[in-house]
């Protein structure tokens, strides 16, 4: 099933898509949990597909308003280098060990919604990504154990300004508001037993930019899990960026960056189209 959170005549709620284009709210049925996350923390996957199943579809897709799936994780984890290719177009080492960084909450845009350029950059990069969402929280999971704590999969674009992250800091560079596009939606992870299958395709303006089957990853869903769960304790909602591969602007000839107007989309097969415009930051 494919979950989602979005906002109507003002008000945010969470649901699930029952078909194509109609959806059944699950928030007036939880009336106790707030948002998605607060669901998925009660109750994890089983059971909300339990609920789900007994829910008729009540709302029109087009009448609601997206918001990023989990409007408010815990943690935002993203893991760099995460493709060799990737990592030898930008001059890097492969890595021997996930190289992993944070990004904030005020960071994420839904899909539909606008990507930043901020007044202080000129270098606002693409890279799409598989995104994990923690179903079930642990500290030090094995990996042999790490799809049982996996609540579904998104598409996630870490959109990176590149002057300064290379000039100032990564954590500047990756930490922009609005910058991390998120969604549209949430495929339940009973839907598939296996991401390293998918396979990724970013487009600007409609003309391919990335395309790779995630099995090229370096690391894996499962090794990743064990790696993040060794440092920090993971909690249900929590969502991991698990890398991109090759194709990324700044290491093109020359560079290519997004710029005011431009459409972004990111594609993952039976994960939907995660779909965003730049525009450029107000003068405020």
């Amino acid at each position: 099933m494919k979950f989602l959170s979005f906002t109507r005549d003002g008000r945010a709620g969470y649901g699930v898509l029952l078909a194509q284009d109609r959806l059944a709210e699950l928030g007036t049925a939880l009336p106790q949990h707030p948002d998605l996350r607060s669901a998925i923390e009660a109750l994890h996957l089983r059971g909300l597909l339990e609920l789900a199943a007994t829910l008729k579809p009540g709302l029109l897709l087009k009448d609601v308003e997206l918001l990023p799936p989990i409007p408010q994780p815990r943690k935002i984890i993203c893991v760099g280098l995460n493709y060799k290719a990737h990592a030898l177009e930008g001059g890097f080492k492969v890595p021997a060990f996930p190289s992993t960084f944070i990004r904030t909450q005020d960071t994420l845009v839904a899909s539909g919604a606008a990507i930043v350029l901020p007044a202080m950059s000129s270098q606002l990069d693409f890279e799409g990504e598989l995104a994990v969402v923690i179903g079930t929280g642990g500290r030090n999971i094995r990996a042999a154990d790490a799809f049982r704590h996996v609540f579904g999969y998104a598409c996630f674009n870490d959109g990176s300004l590149r002057d300064i992250q290379f000039g100032h800091s990564l954590t500047a560079g990756k930490n922009f508001p609005s910058t991390g596009g998120f969604g549209p939606f949430i495929t339940s992870a009973n839907e598939i037993p296996d991401p390293a299958m998918l396979t990724l395709t970013t487009r600007l303006n409609s003309a391919t930019v990335q395309h790779q089957s995630l099995d090229d990853m370096i690391f894996d869903v499962p090794a990743i899990l064990e790696y993040v769960s060794g440092w920090t304790p993971l909690s249900p909602g929590d969502v991991i960026a698990t890398g991109t591969p090759a194709g990324v602007g700044f290491a093109r000839k020359p560079p290519l960056w997004m710029k005011p107007g431009d459409v972004i989309e990111v594609e993952i097969s039976r994960l939907g189209v995660l779909r965003n415009v730049v525009m450029a930051s107000s003068p405020a």
